[in-house]
């Protein structure tokens, strides 16, 4: 049976992520847990209750990420399998899968280690997810260029390159003032920055650099929605092998006998199961 639905995928991937930063925000603003003017992301989801909805809601959105970059994976590798000249595109189209892989691995290590239990493991999860996911975003974007127009426009081409630009600039300005700006904080908990604390600009300049650069994947995601519409996948196919299958044993020769003509029944009628 085929499937017509793989770009919910992409969708859900777009509305999963700002909704969820959006109830984790306003529970964080709601029980004092962090102040409203420019948070990080994950100060939004470090303390209970809403560090369990960040946490679960991320790493449901990171699965989904994970089979939307396999499944784009597999339509460029469908598309230029018996290509002789397409020996680029292949190449980039491993790439980035595994990058973005690495990706999606980084979102759930954000997810399940919080920034006031394990911080260093927390910045390690969180440097992975945008820095590889931002090396997605160009290697997508080169492969976009190379795929017009047999699968996209190239004006589709030209945004997914805008969003790579975008998303390298944050990344790189949110890194280099995050540690400025913790190198000058004189407060006592950087969850509650306030502008007398020290290396407020900095501050404000990398969680806006953070939630742009967030923003420039998700947008990503959105693009693929309508190329996935026209992309089906069916069911993987279980095999079954003869050599593993034995009768049970039984204690009456006659229940045995019966089992083994049900097994040879099946095996006759039966060469794979899907």
């Amino acid at each position: 049976m085929e499937s017509s639905y793989l770009y919910f995928l992409p969708l859900t991937v777009f509305v999963l992520f700002p909704a969820t930063f959006i109830v984790t925000y306003i529970i964080s603003i709601l029980l004092k847990h962090t102040e409203p003017d420019f948070p990080y992301i994950s100060d939004t989801g470090t303390y209970s209750p809403e560090s369990c909805i960040f946490s679960q809601a991320l790493n449901i959105g990171a699965f989904a990420i994970l089979v939307t970059i396999y499944i784009r994976f597999r339509q460029i590798a469908e598309l230029y399998r018996n290509h002789s000249s397409s020996a680029n595109i292949v190449r980039l189209n491993r790439v980035g899968l595994c990058v973005g892989s690495l990706a999606a691995l980084g979102i759930s290590i954000v997810a399940n280690f919080q920034e006031t239990n394990v911080f260093f493991v927390h910045i390690t999860g969180a440097l992975i997810a945008f820095g590889f996911g931002t090396t997605y975003l160009w290697v997508q974007a080169m492969c976009s260029y190379q795929t017009h127009p047999l699968v996209n426009s190239l004006a589709m081409a030209h945004v997914r390159m805008g969003l790579a630009v975008v998303a390298s600039i944050f990344f790189v300005v949110g890194c280099v003032c995050a540690s400025i700006a913790h190198s000058q904080f004189k407060g006592s908990d950087p969850r509650k920055w306030y502008p007398e604390d020290g290396g407020w600009g900095f501050h404000v300049a990398s969680t806006v650099s953070e939630w742009v650069c967030a923003a420039a994947f998700n947008f990503f995601m959105l693009t693929l929605v309508d190329e996935f519409k026209s992309i089906s996948m069916d069911p993987p196919q279980v095999y079954v092998s003869v050599d593993t299958l034995a009768p049970t044993q039984y204690s009456g020769i006659g229940e045995q006998d019966q089992t083994t003509d049900d097994v040879q029944a099946i095996l006759s009628s039966h060469s794979y199961i899907t």
